[in-house]
């Protein structure tokens, strides 16, 4: 049976032996697919391809850091870069349209999410490919949350010594940690906490949500996550959160309570979460993130050695059901 050239068929991997087929296309997460197909973190039911022919013009994909759970984000989605700006927005949203309702079958649509060069503003292919990314999402009814910085401390950075300015112990339990994060989200500048509370949670609902469906489901030790007192009163002051992720050592989470802000603290705090990773013998790396909007946090890490060596996007959809209804 051959199919003619012209005729778009959108389809599902058949299985991972169509990996290859998926790979035809090119984007920085393409070498962990083969590890997160194999840990379930994906399922070849999520990798959708657009064909004409042989010829591989579009691919979606969505993954799952907790296996046996539905998709929690949109990661991958990739048009053929010599398509026609036309061809591309109408190739693009009917792949985006299509795997979207057999994928997600009306539910919670997950955000998605993009890694960018950290300058793809100045190349100007690099970004004219990524807005056609960007029109097909927004045509289909998704809107950008937030732009983020990708950051990175990398073995042989110097780590910063402790002044003696806080003290740290280890987080006791959820609570003892809840009780930090509830006043810490009370003037965010992260644009995913803004969301919860713009959303109705109070600070104290959308810090359990956070914790409950990120920092729960860390697998490192508890014993690494750190609580910042003032030495000689043991009035805490903020927190740090260092962890490793399905990929790399992280700093998932840092703050500092309002009544601290604006006296350096955040780096007394970055430093004590990297020198907990760091003294980990197998940690060649540190990743972190924050939005870009915010400012001080970008500036704590920069002086703390990390360095931006990408960008990430995240675009939203507001309305129940699957992308384009």
């Amino acid at each position: 049976m051959t199919h003619d050239p012209a005729t778009l068929v959108v389809r599902p991997l058949a299985g991972p032996q169509e990996l290859d087929l998926f790979d035809r296309l090119d984007y920085v997460l393409d070498h962990e697919l083969a590890d997160d197909l194999a840990a379930g973190r994906r399922r070849p039911e999520w990798m959708w391809v657009a064909l004409r022919g042989d010829r591989l013009v579009g691919r979606i994909g969505w993954w799952t850091g907790r296996p046996g759970t539905g998709p929690q984000a949109l990661d991958f989605f990739d048009l053929a870069p010599d398509l026609t700006p036309e061809d591309a927005a109408t190739t693009g949203l009917r792949l985006l349209r299509t795997a979207s309702a057999a994928v997600l079958q009306g539910g919670a649509r997950p955000e998605y999410g993009r890694f960018m060069p950290a300058d793809w503003r100045e190349v100007p292919e690099t970004r004219a490919y990524l807005e056609t990314l960007f029109g097909v999402l927004e045509a289909s009814g998704a809107r950008p949350l937030v732009e983020r910085l990708r950051l990175e401390w990398r073995r042989g950075t110097p780590v910063p010594e402790a002044t003696g300015r806080l003290a740290f112990r280890p987080v006791r339990d959820r609570e003892d940690l809840l009780a930090l994060m509830a006043p810490v989200m009370e003037g965010t500048l992260d644009a995913h906490g803004q969301a919860d509370l713009a959303s109705g949670l109070s600070p104290r609902e959308a810090a359990a949500l956070h914790y409950d469906e990120e920092l729960a489901h860390y697998t490192t030790p508890r014993e690494w996550w750190r609580i910042a007192e003032l030495p000689g009163t043991g009035e805490p002051v903020g927190f740090v959160v260092p962890a490793r992720n399905n990929y790399h050592p992280i700093i998932a989470y840092v703050g500092v309570l309002p009544a601290h802000r604006g006296r350096g603290l955040i780096d007394e705090l970055l430093a004590e979460g990297t020198r907990v990773l760091a003294a980990q013998d197998d940690v060649e790396r540190i990743r972190a993130a924050t939005d870009v909007g915010n400012v001080p946090m970008a500036k704590s890490f920069a002086r703390a050695g990390y360095v931006n060596f990408e960008r990430s996007i995240n675009f939203v959809w507001d309305a129940p059901g699957t992308a384009g209804d």
